[in-house]
């Protein structure tokens, strides 16, 4: 599309920049003009029928009110709907809307009123989204560690090195949640500061690499069900080119990106099957491009939009690979969260086998002046 850039709008403006014909400044101005019109066309009545003076005062009196009352009618009736749709939404009730039917400040106003309903129905909703996941994801672990306890309190199972581990596993479950929801709070309050600095991208994924299949190794001593994944079966491949690219940007932010990318893609691999983590130098200086590719059964374009929600765990029929529990759906909202603190960019891409995921850093551009 061509043409220059197009300024906020001002009063009585269209989005193209010119004068709205219905505006209030017009109305009345217009109602001015009428008056003026309607008394002075009574007064030449009056000398041309020598009418007395005070009737063609009352006449004219009488008109400009009335038409007053009809100008201000049109003006105050919006208002008294703005307002009693603002007193549903300061009580809760988010489902009220204000009819749009004007081409004037006031239409203006009510389209803003209706844009910011939108948005509080939307929070609200994924406010009790929030509440009614969470709780869901703490009552499993919850209830897991409840059943091992009771049955040693009653003296059903002993409380050897196996019942214990089943604790642990469950105790280390419900506080990977718990530390899940407290950074994902932290990057939402914006109190996550961005420590970035340069630093070279083969050993730095190399060592996230290594840290995951050394926690999964971990993690699949013990029995499955852990929150991340514990497969052993799949093989990460690393791909930097060139071996000796640089980036800039917070590694530590970096490191839950990749982690986060790795045990999705982890998760969702058929067995034995291979995740491919890519580097490649962006367009700007020290930026970064990454990429992260699995041989699952991928995501449908019309979920694309959806993979980074919270608590999103997709729609694919059974998308999760052996081994797995599925997770909290809270890995990929956190990947989003911070890349968009560095201010790139983390999508799905076209694939012809899997899920593709790209990031995008910018690396310097991304550095206040």
């Amino acid at each position: 599309m061509s043409g220059g850039p197009v300024g906020p709008r001002g009063p009585g403006e269209e989005p193209w920049g010119g004068v709205r014909p219905f505006s209030i400044k017009t109305k009345l101005g217009a109602l001015v003009v009428v008056s003026v019109l309607i008394t002075t066309g009574l007064s030449i009545v009056a000398v041309h029928t020598k009418t007395e003076l005070r009737f063609i005062t009352v006449f004219s009196m009488i008109a400009t009110l009335l038409i007053t009352q009809f100008v201000a009618h049109s003006l105050t009736a919006p208002l008294d709907d703005m307002n009693a749709v603002a007193r549903s939404i300061s009580q809760g009730d988010y489902t009220r809307r204000v009819r749009e039917n004007r081409r004037d400040e006031l239409g203006d106003l009510a389209e803003t009123i209706n844009v910011m309903a939108d948005e509080l129905e939307a929070q609200d909703r994924q406010r009790k989204e929030l509440v009614a996941n969470v709780s869901h994801e703490l009552r499993t672990p919850i209830a897991g560690l409840r059943a091992v306890l009771e049955n040693v309190v009653d003296g059903i199972a002993e409380p050897d090195t196996e019942t214990m581990r089943t604790a642990l596993k469950q105790t280390e479950r419900l506080g990977r949640l718990v530390e899940t929801l407290l950074d994902l709070s932290r990057l939402d309050n914006g109190v996550v500061p961005l420590r970035q600095r340069r630093f070279e991208v083969w050993p730095y994924l190399s060592g996230v690499l290594k840290e995951a299949n050394m926690v999964a190794g971990a993690r699949a001593s013990m029995t499955s069900g852990s929150g991340n994944h514990t497969r052993t079966d799949v093989h990460l491949h690393l791909d930097v080119s060139p071996p000796e690219l640089t980036a800039h940007a917070d590694p530590e932010r970096i490191h839950q990106v990749v982690a986060n990318l790795i045990d999705n893609a982890v998760k969702h691999s058929p067995a034995h099957g291979r995740v491919t983590v890519k580097a490649r130098r962006g367009p700007q200086p020290e930026s970064l491009e990454l990429e992260v590719l699995d041989e699952g059964p991928g995501i449908p374009r019309s979920e694309w939009h959806r993979v980074f929600e919270r608590f999103n765990r997709g729609a694919v029929r059974r998308p999760h690979g052996p081994g797995s529990d599925g997770g909290t759906g809270l890995g990929l909202a956190i990947a989003r969260w911070a890349v968009d603190l560095h201010g790139g960019r983390i999508g799905v891409a076209e694939s012809d086998r899997g899920c593709r995921i790209i990031v995008t850093l910018p690396g310097l551009s991304s550095v206040p002046s």
